[in-house]
C-alpha cells in the first residue's frame, strides 16, 4: 500500500535529481528550510503531485492558519506535502519534495515517493538537513552524509560516522530507494550548537553547494552569501563582548583545526549530547 496522492501531471524529464527537505525533524539553524525557500524563490516550479494531508498529517500538531479580516474568517492555509518540478539555472530537470514531514504512514509515504521517482526517471535522491555540533562559526560549514550504499557514501569527502540516532522520514526514503537500486544520499550541515536556534545562512549555502557537488545542480543562492557574512559579523560582535564565550569559540577553533581533513564524525556520545541539547531547547519538532 502506498500513501494516497493526486498526480497533477507526468512530465517527461531528463534524469532529474529529487531533492527532499521536509519540515519536522532536525534542522538546526533552519538550514534546510531556508535553502529550499531560497531555491523555490529563485526558480519557477510547478506541482507534480500533492499528498493527502488528512491521511498523513496530524492537524492538532500542525494546525492550519486562520486568516481573519475584520473578524471574518476569509480562508485557511493548510499544511501539505507536494512534489514540484523545476529546472535549475543550467536548465537541468529537478524535482523538489517540500512541505511537512508526515505524522503517520511513513512506510506508505516512502513507497509512494519511490514509486513517483521511478515513474519520473529520477537518477538520485538527495535529502537536506542540519544538526547542532561542537564547531565554531569562524570556520567553513562542514557537511556529513548518510547514504544507501557504501560506494555512494565514500564518493565525496563528506564526514561519515557509525552511530545510532533517531531517524526522520528522509532516512526511510533512503532505505526504500535502496530496495530499487536508486542512489540516495542525505546531506547534513554542521551548525554551531550556540547558533542552532537561529537562522544560520552559512549552513543553507553549504547545503546548496553540496547539491552542486553530488548532482551537478546549479541552484539559486539568493542573498544567502550576504546573509552569512552579516550573521558572522553579528556573532563576532556578541562573542567578543564575553570572555567566557570567546574562550569557548577559541577552544572549538583549536579542535576544528586539529581535525581538519578527516572524514570521521565525532563520537556518537558527543553527537547525542548536542542533539539532546537541541531537542531540549527547541522541542521535538
Amino acid at each position: 500500500m502506498t500513501a494516497p496522492y493526486e498526480l497533477h501531471q507526468e512530465p517527461q524529464l531528463d534524469a532529474p535529481i529529487l531533492v527532499t527537505a521536509l519540515e519536522g525533524w532536525i534542522d538546526a539553524g533552519y538550514a534546510a528550510a531556508n535553502a529550499m525557500t531560497t531555491v523555490l524563490g529563485g526558480i519557477e516550479s510547478q506541482p507534480v503531485a500533492t499528498f493527502d494531508a488528512d491521511e498523513l498529517l496530524d492537524h492538532r500538531a500542525r494546525r492550519p492558519i486562520l486568516h481573519l479580516v475584520d473578524g471574518v474568517n476569509t480562508r485557511l492555509s493548510w499544511p501539505g506535502i507536494e512534489l514540484r518540478v523545476a529546472s535549475d539555472l543550467d536548465d537541468r530537470d529537478v524535482l523538489l519534495l517540500v512541505g511537512a514531514e508526515p505524522d503517520h504512514s511513513w512506510r506508505a509515504f516512502g513507497r509512494a515517493v519511490i514509486d513517483l521517482a521511478g515513474r519520473l526517471g529520477v537518477r538520485m535522491i538527495t535529502g537536506l538537513g542540519a544538526y547542532p555540533a561542537a564547531v565554531p562559526h569562524t570556520r567553513p560549514t562542514l557537511l556529513s552524509c548518510t547514504a544507501n550504499s557504501e560506494e555512494l557514501a565514500r564518493r565525496w569527502p563528506f564526514l561519515r560516522g557509525s552511530l545510532d540516532v533517531p531517524a526522520g522520514v528522509q532516512a526511510a526514503i533512503e532505505r526504500f530507494a535502496a530496495d530499487t537500486d536508486l542512489p540516495a544520499i542525505g546531506l547534513w550541515a554542521q551548525v554551531p550548537h550556540y547558533t542552532s536556534g537561529m537562522a544560520y545562512p552559512a549552513a543553507s549555502l553549504a547545503l546548496l553547494e553540496g547539491l552542486t557537488t553530488v548532482g551537478g545542480l546549479s541552484l539559486p543562492t539568493g542573498e544567502l552569501d550576504e546573509e552569512a557574512r552579516d550573521a558572522r559579523r553579528r556573532l563576532d560582535e556578541i562573542i567578543s563582548g564575553n570572555t567566557e564565550h570567546a574562550e569557548m569559540v577559541q577552544a572549538l577553533e583549536r579542535e576544528a583545526d586539529s581535525t581538519a581533513g578527516t572524514t570521521e564524525l565525532p563520537s556518537g556520545d558527543e553527537l547525542a549530547a548536542e542533539l539532546e541539547r537541541f531537542l531540549r531547547d527547541h522541542g521535538d519538532s
